[in-house]
């Protein structure tokens, strides 16, 4: 009887280990070019609801937005292609790598 609980105990931690692995988190940063503060809120409302998005910062500074999400629910294609969804061309950055200022002369509203 001994051994039939160990197993059985076995089998539940075994289990729960791989599904705490395909709820795995990952975090991509994109350039994105945001004119006002309604491009923020564009962003803010629209992309929480993307399956498998669990988090979400926007720095309209910084002209970056911040996601994380589960792989098993989406990839990065599928969150650039919300983004054009939405008209926002976006640019994967990579770890360490910023933002440019972008020039007065291309600064402006496209929505």
């Amino acid at each position: 009887m001994k051994k039939l609980l160990v197993l059985v105990v076995m089998a539940l931690f075994v289990v729960s280990t791989y599904a705490d692995d395909k709820k795995k988190l990952t975090e991509v940063t994109y350039k994105v070019e945001m004119d006002c503060q309604s491009c923020v809120n564009k962003i803010t409302k629209n992309m929480p609801f993307e399956k498998g998005v669990k988090d979400l910062k926007v720095d309209f500074e910084g002209q970056t937005v911040t996601v994380k999400y589960r792989e098993d629910k989406t990839t990065k294609e599928n969150l650039v292609k919300a983004f054009e969804k939405l008209e926002f061309e976006v640019e994967e950055l990579k770890d360490g790598e910023c933002v440019k200022p972008k020039a007065k002369c291309c600064e402006g509203h496209h929505h």
